[in-house]
């Protein structure tokens, strides 16, 4: 079993985590050195690594595809049988009620998946988070996947399958909702082909520093909802919602600003070569896991903003929202029309003034 030969490396020879410089240095030399020496890099040779190095089979694919497909099932059935119901049960605003299932299918979601790649990193043999070079250990074109790190590829992989259409069709539209679909699509490649090339020790150290900041995000944004409930105040709510974004602002730079970095980079792009000398796709894995890094950064400017409002308005919203040209004037008119249509039973999905479609509590278009 893979995941489990790192045992046979001595506790002493542990590399320490590096500095952003170190990272930096050796990195950019390793990776030069690797593009001078690879004369015969191109096309072909790409190509001939694929047939030689991909292992995943026409049943692997089949099972991804149904459960992507039942995770949207899913969702619509909790949406419709338990998220709906119990927006309407708190009473939440209209533009609240709208949105409320997208942040509690996300939270019970990324709650399962988190805690399950924290016992696979902590509470198992695996050593792959104190010791991350060691991901490269024994490694072996074909090799066979361990059936707990396969079954969380599984969920996670459909899962991603799952969000991008879900982005496009069943979330509210964002900001950074196009960003949100590249992320999706850079995030299944990644899982898809490090599962086929075996590197599937180093994608549950990804995913476990990924996900912890999807748990506090929307956990937040509930309580955002929450502490307006009954078109009043909530102190608690207001409170967690606090709390929450504190956390969440600390735990993504900690975690994917700081370790994912020193951690997975640093093992990917340095470690991997020590390991495995030619090791397949090298420059195609790093580039896909570089490319997430400038997507975390963009995300933190957001968080940047987030604080800055916060600091200067004592007041937690989602700056990733679209507003109004007037706000307050549309909060107004949006709170008497919700009270008008409220015997119709639309919970966020109406026509404004202007004659407009309005989703989600603001009047606009969808633009991939």
């Amino acid at each position: 079993m893979s995941g489990q030969s790192t045992d046979d490396a001595p506790a002493a020879e542990v590399e320490p985590m590096p500095a952003y410089l170190d990272l930096m240095s050796r990195a950019s030399t390793v990776m030069l050195g690797a593009w001078r020496d690879c004369s015969s890099c191109g096309l072909e040779l790409s190509k001939r690594t694929l047939l030689d190095n991909a292992y995943i089979t026409w049943t692997e694919i089949a099972l991804f595809l149904f459960s992507a497909f039942l995770w949207t099932q899913v969702r619509r059935g909790l949406t419709e049988s338990l998220f709906q119901p119990l927006a309407q049960w708190c009473r939440l605003l209209p533009k609240d009620a709208a949105k409320m299932p997208e942040s509690a299918w996300k939270l019970v979601f990324y709650t399962m998946s988190w805690s399950y790649s924290t016992y696979l990193l902590f509470f198992t043999s695996y050593s792959f988070f104190h010791d991350p070079p060691s991901v490269f250990y024994n490694w072996q074109s074909g090799m066979s996947v361990p059936a707990d790190i396969a079954i969380a590829y599984l969920i996670q992989g459909s899962f991603y399958g799952h969000s991008i259409y879900a982005t496009v069709y069943m979330d509210a539209w964002r900001k950074d909702s196009a960003v949100m679909v590249v992320h999706h699509i850079i995030t299944l490649a990644l899982i898809s082909f490090s599962y086929a090339f075996r590197y599937h020790n180093v994608g549950i150290l990804v995913l476990f520093l990924h996900d912890i900041n999807d748990i506090q995000l929307e956990f937040t944004k509930l309580n955002i909802y929450m502490k307006t409930r009954e078109g009043g105040y909530h102190l608690l709510n207001d409170v967690l919602s606090n709390m929450g974004s504190v956390s969440f602002s600390i735990t993504w730079f900690w975690f994917r600003l700081y370790w994912f970095p020193l951690k997975v980079l640093y093992a990917t792009c340095v470690s991997s070569l020590q390991s495995v000398p030619n090791i397949p796709f090298y420059f195609f894995f790093n580039t896909l896991l570089l490319a997430l890094l400038l997507m975390n950064i963009y995300w933190f400017l957001f968080i940047v903003v987030f604080v800055v409002k916060v600091l200067k308005m004592k007041e937690v919203n989602d700056v990733r929202e679209y507003e109004d040209e007037d706000g307050s004037k549309a909060a107004a008119g949006l709170h008497r029309e919700a009270r008008a249509e409220n015997n119709d039973g639309d919970a966020g999905h109406h026509i404004s003034a202007q004659g407009k479609p309005v989703q989600n509590g603001v009047t606009k278009e969808k633009h991939l």
